[in-house]
């Protein structure tokens, strides 16, 4: 009986000398991950991170401790991995790599770790669109910007900024009402001037060609639009010819004044100023006349007919 006591006590003795060698190869399994993540390793670490989890589940309840600690190393060299590749700017490369640290986190039910790669996940797609994108525009590929830029506001509708890069794409691809639209988005997230000098631009482009088929009314609403988003000479212009072409001086002469107000110094204001003065003599508005001629009368191309009027008035 004696005898059975004491092999008993052997093998109790025994499970418990493997038990700790157990828990010192899986430790030392750990701390060579920690050192290989400390040297920015990840690959390494996380085969050291994963055999010491091995171990350490294969211990039950002594290696649970280990276990945990083990399963947020390799939640943090995941994360790590891609981050590297995030900072290398390979962003598709990083936005599946994120993908993948979120998935592992989940399973381990790192919640805090799956919740910053999701976060992180949506970053690099949206900066790798973006990139994309702009790569594109410099190529002239409208096609391919248009698309990639669609894919950040996707991802990031409140973006203002890429807003206005979509607008200036589709307006190169001649696709105006897609163009307004991003416009307006990029004005709603805080880019009224860059996407108000654009607007401006779009419609004057389209005052112009309603211009080229003498469609006079559409010149004069377009040419309003792009003054509404943002006040330009050249818009007056146009629609200070199209009044005139219908007939409407009193209107017209308003426009060209306005014209005049914003750009001082256009190398046409001879021309313009002596349309003007012609405009008001028509009129029988003989005061006006004789102030506009008066303002050419020294012009090289323009003082002739302004003195030969003046002796007239």
């Amino acid at each position: 009986m004696k005898k059975i006591i004491l092999m008993f006590a052997a093998v109790i003795m025994t499970a418990g000398v493997m038990s700790a060698q157990d828990i010192n190869q899986a430790t030392e399994s750990y701390n060579n991950g920690a050192m290989e993540l400390q040297m920015g390793n990840n690959d390494a670490a996380i085969e050291y991170f994963q055999s010491a989890l091995t171990m350490g589940e294969a211990l039950g309840d002594e290696g649970a401790e280990l276990v945990a600690n083990c399963k947020k190393a390799i939640c943090s060299a995941y994360l790590g991995m891609a981050k590297d590749l995030y900072n290398a700017k390979a962003f598709d490369e990083a936005a599946a790599a994120f993908q993948q640290a979120k998935e592992v986190a989940e399973g381990y039910g790192e919640a805090e770790v799956a919740a910053e790669a999701a976060e992180l996940v949506n970053q690099a797609n949206i900066l790798k669109f973006n990139t994309e994108g702009k790569a594109a525009m410099k190529a002239k590929d409208f096609a391919t910007a248009i698309a990639s830029f669609k894919k950040v506001l996707e991802l990031d509708p409140t973006n203002g900024a890429v807003a206005v890069q979509l607008g200036q794409a589709c307006m190169n691809a001649g696709q105006f009402d897609e163009a307004v639209a991003a416009l307006e988005t990029a004005k709603a997230n805080g880019q009224e001037m860059n996407a108000g000098k654009l607007l401006s631009n779009i419609y004057l482009k389209q005052a112009q060609a309603a211009n080229k088929a003498k469609k006079y009314q559409e010149v004069i609403d377009f040419a309003a639009k792009s003054n509404e988003a943002l006040e330009n000479g050249n818009a007056y212009k146009l629609t200070a010819s199209a009044l005139q072409k219908l007939g409407k001086n009193d209107e017209c002469i308003a426009a060209y004044e306005k014209y005049l107000e914003i750009t001082p110094n256009a190398k046409d204001a001879g021309g313009i100023i002596c349309t003007i003065a012609v405009l008001y003599q028509q009129a029988g508005n003989k005061a006006k006349a004789k102030e506009y001629y008066e303002k050419i009368v020294n012009d090289p191309q323009f003082g002739a007919t302004a003195q030969e009027q003046l002796k007239t008035l």
